[in-house]
């Protein structure tokens, strides 16, 4: 499988993917969806990329602008084409990348200022992971009043509606990826 990032600075620019059926990249055109979505929101954000796979999400989000983006996953194979795809669209300087248990905790993250603007979200599906790390990340306060969360999942597992600081604001299906947004206010 083939992905690119879709828009700003470095459209068109192929990134690796990780080989197998393990992982499973967010498509072009989700990405693009979710993008057309945020408009200019992530210009000039603190954003943190959770189970980040490729990066595929945070480099989009670099491309278009955002001033920072941490990359989370604890898979070797992920953390490698992670790393391919940051050196090969010079992103190292904007960037950080951590080998983390994201869903064991997020402890990490408090040490990270300014606090996260933007989080990008895709668990493994139907794993139960979604309620747990929405947990984590509002326990920690890492997260700025306001920040925004872009969640990918399963339908089958829905966003929890009793998560205190999210409020879902939005839904978008496609295909067998539900996006949810989500508000996380103080």
């Amino acid at each position: 499988m083939t992905i690119r990032v879709i828009g700003g600075e470095l459209k068109g620019r192929k990134l690796v993917t990780v080989p197998g059926i393990e992982t499973r990249p967010t498509a072009d055109r989700v990405r693009e969806s979710i993008f057309n979505i945020l408009g200019g929101v992530v210009q000039g954000k603190h954003v943190v990329d959770l189970y980040a796979c490729t990066g595929a999400m945070g480099i989009e989000g670099l491309s278009r602008g955002a001033q920072f983006v941490l990359f989370a996953d604890n898979q070797k194979t992920a953390l490698a084409a992670l790393a391919k795809n940051l050196k090969t669209c010079l992103l190292e300087s904007r960037s950080e990348t951590i080998a983390w248990n994201i869903f064991g905790n997020l402890d990490i993250l408090h040490s990270y200022r300014p606090s996260f603007d933007l989080v990008f979200l895709d668990p493994p599906y139907n794993k139960d992971m979604i309620e747990p790390t929405l947990a984590h990340l509002g326990s920690i306060q890492c997260l700025a009043n306001g920040a925004r969360l872009v969640v990918e999942h399963s339908p089958l597992e829905p966003i929890p509606a009793n998560q205190p600081g999210f409020d879902l604001a939005d839904q978008r299906g496609y295909g067998k990826t539900l996006v949810s947004f989500l508000f996380y206010m103080l």
